[in-house]
């Protein structure tokens, strides 16, 4: 059974991973980072960058100014190579890689990076990804995530990123134990550390019970880097966006937390693409409007990006 609580994915049955550490942390992920152990941490995250242009410039702008800390590229789309140009020219980006296995919008969609014929099973009548994360658990093969999963590292590689962490799109690498367990390969593989999460009443509350504890204790031997919190707009109307922010930012818990954004700046692009094109223009206004900056450090809360947790991860036990 898959749960889907506030677009991301859980399931019940997380095990099966080969304990390869020494000794568990018993310092939080705050704690780790040299912060004291009620200090609330919060990365604001920008998802969906390398979707389109008006993605990239969202990103692109809230990189001089804002308070939009790090973000992550789909690398199947088509205007990926843009984000990838950015981000050569531009080391300092907290960028990440956007795993990406569906394909959600009408029109505008895109094919796997590896070939259709070592994948099949991702690819829908149409031969483009499927536009929902119950098809890709339903047709692909386990083998058949690791494939792409892999190509889109490669590819993100060959072209100069240097990914600070993985994350999934749609939340389709949580929706089996077997996709999940390919992306957590691949983490260690190349070295960069794939969004996971500590169990604590929020991501509890979120997963509807469905947590694996076992899974979480064997990467917490492994030294891996964990969310304490993870929280997303859902069927809030646009006008009232920024008290839902707000009202999210001010009564975080300790520990670090993460918003997830979908920013995109106002064109006709993004309007023809997506009906949420709204939300985004609105994440987009909020996120690099200096009064949330302001409205954040009035709450004591501490801005950081997965790059301190990616430096956590290079220095972890081996």
């Amino acid at each position: 059974m898959v749960c889907q609580r506030k677009g991301v994915f859980f399931v019940p049955f997380f095990m099966g991973l080969t304990v390869m550490a020494v000794m568990p942390y018993a310092e939080t992920t705050a704690e780790r980072l040299g912060f004291p152990p009620d200090s609330r941490l919060l990365i604001i995250h920008a998802d969906d960058i390398g979707m389109c242009h008006a993605a990239n410039v969202a990103f692109m702008e809230a990189a001089k100014g804002g308070c939009i800390t790090a973000g992550s590229v789909m690398v199947p789309c088509p205007w990926f190579l843009e984000i990838a140009d950015f981000a050569k020219q531009h080391p300092e980006a907290d960028l990440g890689l956007h795993l990406t296995l569906t394909a959600e919008w009408k029109y505008y969609r895109w094919r796997p990076v590896a070939p259709g014929s070592s994948v099949p099973g991702l690819l829908d009548p149409q031969s483009y990804m499927y536009r929902d994360v119950l098809s890709v658990a339903q047709q692909a093969q386990p083998e058949e995530i690791e494939t792409e999963l892999r190509a889109q590292i490669e590819h993100a590689l060959a072209q100069g990123l240097k990914p600070t962490h993985l994350d999934s799109h749609m939340g389709t690498l949580y929706a089996k134990k077997e996709f999940l367990m390919a992306a957590l390969k691949l983490a260690e593989e190349y070295d960069i550390p794939f969004m996971f999460f500590n169990p604590t009443p929020q991501i509890l509350e979120m997963a509807g019970g469905l947590y694996d504890r076992n899974l979480h204790e064997e990467l917490a031997k492994r030294g891996w880097p964990m969310l304490d919190g993870l929280y997303s707009i859902e069927k809030t109307p646009v006008e009232e966006s920024e008290a839902f922010y707000q009202d999210v930012i001010q009564n975080l818990k300790p520990g670090v937390s993460q918003i997830i954004i979908h920013p995109a700046a106002e064109s006709p692009e993004i309007e023809a693409i997506s009906g949420s094109w709204r939300q985004r223009n609105a994440d987009f206004r909020i996120f690099t409007n200096p009064a949330m900056k302001q409205f954040i450090d009035e709450q004591g809360v501490q801005l950081v990006g997965w790059r301190q947790l990616y430096n956590l991860w290079k220095s972890r036990p081996r």
